[in-house]
């Protein structure tokens, strides 16, 4: 994610073609921290190298949500991560091929705060299932409960994918994901922070250590 708590960073052009020769094959962004002019700019550039697109929605309110689905429309991303109106987003692209993962839980606040036990998050990925969603977005890591504990919950009531968001921030986080069945991580600040390996002051080593360590 070309992400720093939870916006996408101004520079986010620069740091795509900084990266761009390092074999990533999925690249997203959040629909806040640049104009839309730039994000379309973004967009362009990260289909060009062949990538998939991921825009992850931080809004929750239902108008909100909306006008995040929309913009995720209008660019033509591959898939949607996150938002607090499942229904909402579902009838903004629908039809435009574009795969959602709802979030799973109850994400709060900005940065954001996830709320949800166990058996809720269960019940929000049968939910997902029964919507007709390529899988969801679960901010494990964020969240004020046990985050492996949601993580197999999740996996557990899924049908679709399951992808983990916010906090991934180090190998040993990643081997728990893989180990629990998890399809995909998103990482961001992390990376920016230089916090991924530390002592490591080039952003192409950290993200060249995180795409290892997602494969290892």
């Amino acid at each position: 994610m070309l992400t720093s708590g939870d916006r996408t960073v101004g520079d986010c052009l620069a740091v795509l073609d900084e990266v761009a020769g390092l074999g990533l094959r999925h690249i997203g962004f959040k629909d806040v921290g640049v104009p839309p002019d730039v994000l379309g700019v973004l967009h362009r550039g990260i289909k060009r190298i062949g990538a998939t697109s991921y825009l992850e929605v931080v809004s929750l309110t239902p108008e909100s949500t909306r006008r995040s689905a929309r913009t995720a429309r209008h660019l033509g991303v591959d898939r949607v991560l996150g938002g607090g109106d499942a229904s909402a987003v579902l009838d903004e692209i629908g039809g435009a091929g574009i795969e959602f993962f709802p979030f799973a839980g109850r994400p709060q606040g900005h940065p954001t705060e996830l709320k949800g036990s166990p058996e809720e998050i269960a019940a929000d990925c049968r939910r997902a299932d029964a919507l007709g969603c390529a899988g969801v977005d679960l901010l494990a890591f964020r969240s004020v409960a046990a985050p492996l504990d949601l993580v197999r919950a999740a996996r557990e009531a899924l049908g679709g994918k399951l992808i983990v968001a916010g906090s991934v921030d180090s190998p040993a986080r990643i081997r728990d994901l893989a180990a629990l069945g998890v399809d995909a991580f998103t990482i961001g600040t992390a990376l920016f922070e230089r916090r991924f390996i530390s002592g490591e002051p080039s952003l192409q080593a950290q993200v060249a250590a995180a795409l290892a360590a997602g494969t290892a």
